[in-house]
């Protein structure tokens, strides 16, 4: 069974706020690019743990035992849910931004300032940022980007072959844009990378909702994803293979462990974090056993890339309703034209996620926004997203929306009827 009327009835049961909003107003939630509405599996456990397992980890007693096995238990799955070697392998913290700022820091360290990073033209500034840091600091020469196919909102990628030299340390891509939903050819990309030596890195924060993210089909070095975009609560998640989790030197205190992946994570861990994204993965478990009902006795593993394959092809649906039915909207002289930035080709939807910048000729992305809010309930917002790409096209402030498993084709039609009335002045 796949996406039936059914399945899609309980999905949305299983997300206490995907029909209305705390206060009981029924709208269509598509802010899911800054954050998702959280499962209930994931909101239950974590305030279970919050209540029966708060001590601190460490001790005898049976709570701070129950702590460390509830952590033990979220990195398992979060190991799993990438394919990972080893719960050893994945780095948690604040923030996509407060880990990649470590890991930057400590490649930084074993630089001579003779080296290059290279990125592209559509980084959420979390993937720039910290490089542009070690460049202020003089431990690499430059930070490269690699320009996009305007028109598509692709990446040009002879540009990108042209910018891997010897002397590159680290190319580090995001793994679909947040502005343009481009989903990058990592494992073209890793190809380039691993030629010269060099560290790959993922930013997967923006796809990680959106399809199946193996690290060993990637074969990235280092990968990041966010948990509040992954229906669940903040807190961040760093993959990185064990050999390098070894030998790099990140900044920790003293007396911090000296073994990955704690000699990376800064303070206390919050068990209720890991319990949280256990329940993320329990609902992937649920579903992937909707879609395959007779199969109980697949691994961890397959049952979660089953799931996350089925959303995939689910939200394929999402981005070819969106792109026909901007396109049908009329673009008659009189009337605004309706800009959608990134790939508009219904044919090549395998290379987008289903997040949409859009512009509408003569009304601001924040009238846009507000229009849609007050007059069909559609949740998004107009603004910058940290989105270098937003500087590259010289749109600082666009409206978005962001689709994800629990929405609807009934909540898209709502939309686009409320998008073509505000062109059409009706």
């Amino acid at each position: 069974m796949m996406f039936n009327k059914d399945l899609i009835e309980q999905i949305r049961a299983a997300f206490p706020r995907a029909e209305t909003d705390f206060k009981g107003r029924k709208r269509a939630f598509f802010d899911n690019g800054t954050a998702t509405l959280v499962v209930d599996k994931a909101a239950e456990a974590e305030a279970k743990a919050r209540i029966d397992c708060s001590a601190n980890v460490g001790a005898i007693f049976d709570e701070s035992k129950q702590a460390e096995t509830v952590i033990q238990k979220g990195r398992q799955a979060v190991a799993d849910f990438l394919n990972a070697s080893s719960p050893s392998t994945i780095v948690t913290g604040e923030s996509a931004t407060s880990l990649m700022f470590n890991l930057s820091y400590a490649i930084g360290k074993d630089l001579s300032g003779k080296e290059n990073v290279v990125t592209t033209d559509y980084e959420h500034y979390t993937n720039v940022s910290p490089w542009v840091e070690l460049e202020k600091r003089g431990k690499i020469t430059n930070l490269r980007h690699t320009r996009l196919n305007m028109n598509e909102g692709t990446l040009d990628l002879d540009h990108l072959q042209e910018l891997i030299d010897s002397k590159t340390k680290v190319v580090t891509i995001t793994a679909a844009s947040n502005m343009l939903g481009t989903k990058a050819p990592l494992k073209e990309i890793g190809k380039l990378t691993k030629e010269v030596g060099a560290y790959f890195v993922v930013d997967a924060v923006h796809h990680i909702a959106h399809g199946p993210t193996d690290v060993q089909t990637i074969d990235c070095d280092f990968l990041v994803f966010s948990g509040y975009k992954l229906f669940s609560s903040h807190g961040s998640y760093l993959y990185g293979k064990q050999e390098h989790l070894e030998d790099l030197k990140p900044f920790k205190v003293k007396p911090a462990t000296n073994i990955p992946p704690g000699k990376f994570e800064w303070g206390t861990r919050n068990q209720a974090t890991f319990a949280a994204i256990s329940g993320v993965m329990e609902h992937f478990h649920w579903l992937s056993k909707k879609i395959n009902p007779g199969n109980s006795k697949m691994d961890k593993k397959n049952s979660l890339k089953i799931a996350m394959e089925a959303i995939e092809e689910y939200e394929k649906g999402f981005s070819k309703a969106i792109l026909e039915g901007i396109d049908d909207i009329p673009g008659l002289l009189e009337m605004p034209a309706v800009t959608i930035f990134g790939l508009k080709d219904v044919n090549r939807i395998d290379e987008r996620d289903p997040t949409f910048s859009i512009e509408v000729d003569n009304v601001s992305g924040e009238e846009l926004a507000k229009r849609l809010w007050k007059e069909a309930g559609i949740a998004a917002r107009a603004g910058h997203f940290y989105s270098y790409a937003q500087d590259v096209y010289e749109k600082p402030k666009v409206y978005r929306i962001s689709l994800v498993h629990y929405n609807t084709q009934k909540e898209i039609k709502t939309f686009l009827k409320a998008l073509n009335d505000i062109v059409t002045k009706k």
